[in-house]
């Protein structure tokens, strides 16, 4: 027997190559495990969206101010405003609290009605089945617990609370008030019998999560102003009634937000007037007063002409006093770091178009870094950009209310030189005109400063009645009942995917999980020692005594073939010898050795050769079952001298087989193997017979065979299909590497070319090639050929045998 080796003399390694054929059959052989999980998953994902809720999306679309305005600060570079930050800013406004719990209370919230059905609960909203009159509820301590009911008749009907499922359902009469849950109500109309009603009681608050949760403020479009809302929902028609509650409400708090700030110059002039009213009555008596008792009727031209001087110059004075107090009012409102910046009393005229678009440009930043908290912490990268942002601006406005407010304490100090002027010319008057003009001076500035603040407060009001909304409704909300989730098709999809994912996984993991051997290929890839041919599966039921072995029932089967091809292989083991020695064995028992020699033996009988089968397993052999002998006396009577050779040997008549038992076992089977005695009997019996087939116990357990597997001319090392693992390839290597053996050959039997085990690639000896010495066949692929008993076509097996 030979290797192919390479020039240093070590077993060249065995090539391989990855054969997608059978990748291919490795998966089609267990096609219905894949099958089968998709049509699992398949089942899991109808029953899923039986059981899942349909959720349905309506959308609608804002329009906000046409504004862009273009912000250039002192120590800025000019930067054009964009929608996206706006955008993003007043999404914050549409989802807070105020703005979402004002539109719960535009729509029907305080009652939810529910149809039970087979597999689902519906949300009946808007519909109403019957009348409920809530009587008396507290606003916040009530039950939210689920109500079923169920009509009885035309007067009665019986209701269940979900807070106490254990209690039995109780009986009422339409239009009876019900004390039950915290409160007081009563159910009108009757209650129809097509359906399995409940209700509940709701507070506007346990709606703000089911809205604000649904609802999505994004931009329509790229540089637009244009701002697309959308909310998702189990009910469309909520959906579409709250979106459209919520854009309603977000209108109407945009107004009252603009008009707040000429309300607080209304109530600011105000309070300024009901002061200026007092002093204009006093300084009108004063004035009155003066003149009766000093019986003045008129004043010279002089005085009238110094009056009408100082009260304009007073009047100024006054005018930009207020004007300082608006500007104080900025400052403080930007050195507070309030939330949003105001601009009040009038400032428009004063402020120039850089301040107002400052202002405008940082209550958008406040509004988008509240948004960006709920998001990151106050320490991350873009609420810190955000703040170097806001500062900058700040020190803009700043700056420009420096000098704004300068230019204002220098215009009063102008005024007050002017009066202090006119004051001095009053020295060339008379007392008594002196006085008269003060009271007089004092009464028109009066008068003038009320008219002044009646103007001012009747600008403000007509600002305030002007203020439109900065937004309006492009797309009003419809219901859609068209489901977005779950999507049939996705969700079919998906499950299919999954399906076929776990089918080819599975199958994978069989064989990764899977230690043992199954064809000649995985042979080859783990040892040098050539394969002298493949024992196919026994066709039929094998007994325990494997009787069936002796007797080839079917010669034309192609186990019977597999069998003939390794005894044709054996002939050119030890070919200079005409007697041969042959040694079977294997790693562990099970691994059917015992069968395989009496195959062997079967077949060496059938072309006339002289047989005899030695059972040299003394601790666990089973042969002598297979001849229906006692095994009383056999190989271990001959080998401890109580009794010959030629009283242990037993004929088979009708198969022409000798057979020597291994008889009662001894205390020493491994000495009385390595003994003197044995070798002497191999060497008889290979006098008297062509070949001596040797059963010997399993390598991988005992080491008895060892001696028998030093003298044997042929040793075949028996490795089952399924039952071997993958050790078990390497001992026959390792065998011939201590002991110096040349002459061990490997038996894959019991192979039934199950192409789920069978291995991704093709080898050398696969192909005739590489270290590959004998021909032989582990024919598979050939059903159907016609030359074996057992390759019925697949139509021809309905037939009857």
């Amino acid at each position: 027997m030979t290797e192919n080796k390479d020039v240093l003399g070590q077993p060249k390694p065995v090539s391989q190559q990855i054969d997608f054929y059978k990748i291919f059959r490795v998966f089609w052989s267990r096609w219905y495990w894949i099958a089968g999980s998709a049509a699992i998953a398949l089942a899991i994902a109808k029953v899923t969206l039986w059981y899942t809720p349909p959720i349905y999306q309506t959308g609608s679309s804002l329009k906000l101010q046409d504004n862009s305005p273009s912000v250039i600060a002192s120590g800025m570079q000019s930067q054009n405003y964009n929608y996206t930050d706006k955008i993003q800013a007043e999404s914050f406004v549409i989802k807070s609290n105020d703005v979402i719990l004002k539109a719960i209370s535009n729509i029907n919230y305080q009652i939810s009605f529910y149809l039970k059905g087979r597999i689902r609960t519906t949300d009946l909203y808007p519909s109403i089945p019957f009348q409920i009159e809530i009587i008396k509820q507290d606003s916040v301590n009530f039950s939210r617990g689920i109500y079923f009911v169920e009509g009885l008749d035309e007067q009665t009907f019986s209701i269940k609370s979900s807070d106490n499922p254990d209690a039995k359902p109780v009986d009422y009469k339409y239009g009876q008030v019900l004390n039950l849950g915290n409160m007081q109500f009563v159910i009108k109309s009757k209650i129809p019998s097509n359906g399995n009603y409940s209700f509940k009681f709701n507070s506007k608050e346990d709606f703000i999560g089911r809205a604000v949760g649904g609802l999505n403020v994004a931009e329509a479009a790229r540089y637009t102003n244009i701002m697309s809302l959308s909310l998702t929902d189990g009910n469309p028609v909520f959906a579409a009634d709250m979106l459209n509650a919520i854009m309603k409400e977000y209108i109407k708090y945009d107004v009252i937000q603009k008009r707040r700030s000429a309300s607080q110059t209304v109530d600011f002039i105000n309070g300024q007037l009901d002061f200026i009213d007092a002093e204009a009555k006093k300084s009108g008596g004063n004035l009155a007063n003066f003149k009766t008792q000093n019986k003045i009727i008129d004043m010279g031209t002089a005085s009238s002409m110094t009056v009408n001087k100082l009260s304009g110059y007073e009047t100024q004075k006054n005018e930009l006093y207020i004007r300082q107090l608006g500007i104080k009012q900025l400052e403080d409102q930007i050195n507070a770091n309030r939330s949003k910046v105001e601009i009040g009393l009038d400032l428009e005229g004063v402020l120039s178009g850089a301040v107002s678009g400052l202002v405008a440009q940082l209550n958008i930043l406040i509004a988008n870094r509240e948004t960006k908290l709920t998001q990151f912490n106050a320490d991350a990268a873009p609420i810190l950009a955000l703040d170097r942002q806001i500062a900058n601006i700040k020190s803009s406005i700043r700056n420009n209310i420096y000098v704004i407010k300068k230019q204002n304490e220098e215009t009063i100090n102008y005024v007050n030189n002017q009066i202090a002027q006119v004051n001095q010319s009053l020295g060339t008057i008379p007392p008594k005109e002196q006085n008269l003009v003060k009271l007089q001076t004092t009464f028109e500035v009066n008068n003038k400063i009320r008219s002044f603040l009646s103007e001012k407060k009747l600008e403000a009001e007509m600002n305030a009645a002007a203020t439109v909304a900065g937004a309006s409704v492009v797309n009003p909300a419809y219901p859609s009942y068209f489901a977005i989730s779950p999507n049939e098709n996705k969700v079919y999809t998906t499950a299919l995917m999954i399906g076929l994912a776990l089918g080819f996984g599975l199958i994978l993991l069989v064989r990764f999980l899977n230690p043992y051997i199954y064809d000649k290929e995985a042979v080859e890839a783990l040892t040098h020692t050539s394969i002298i041919g493949v024992i196919r599966k026994f066709p039929d039921y094998i007994d325990k005594d494997s009787r069936q072995a002796l007797s080839i029932a079917k010669p034309k089967s192609v186990f019977a073939e597999s069998v003939r091809s390794v005894r044709t292989n054996l002939s050119f083991l030890a070919s200079h010898k005409q007697s041969k020695i042959i040694c079977v064995t294997s790693e562990i028992s099970g691994e059917g050795k015992s069968f395989v020699t009496l195959n062997l033996a079967s077949t060496l009988a059938l072309i006339e050769k002289k047989v005899i089968l030695v059972a040299a397993d003394l601790r666990k052999s089973k042969l002598h079952k297979a001849f229906n002998y006692d095994n009383k006396k056999g190989l271990s009577s001959v080998l401890s001298g109580q009794t010959t050779l030629q009283d242990v040997i037993i004929s088979d008549e009708v198969h022409f087989i000798d057979f020597i038992p291994s008889g009662p076992v001894p205390p020493n089977p491994s000495e009385l193997l390595h003994t003197a005695a044995m070798k002497d009997l191999l060497k008889e019996l290979e006098s008297q017979y062509d070949y001596v087939l040797v059963d010997t116990a399993p390598v991988g357990l005992v080491s008895d065979a060892i001696p028998l597997i030093r003298t044997a001319d042929v040793n075949l090392f028996v490795i089952r299909s399924g039952v071997s693992q993958e050790r078990a390839a390497n001992i026959p290597e390792r065998l011939s590497r201590e002991y110096g053996l040349n002459n061990l050959a490997i038996v894959l039997n019991a192979f039934g070319d199950d192409a789920l085990y069978s291995n991704y690639y093709t080898t050398d000896y696969s192909r005739g090639g590489g270290n590959s010495t004998y021909y032989y066949s582990d024919y598979s692929g050939y059903s159907g050929s016609g030359y074996y008993d057992d390759d019925k076509k697949w139509w021809e097996f309905w037939k009857k045998k």
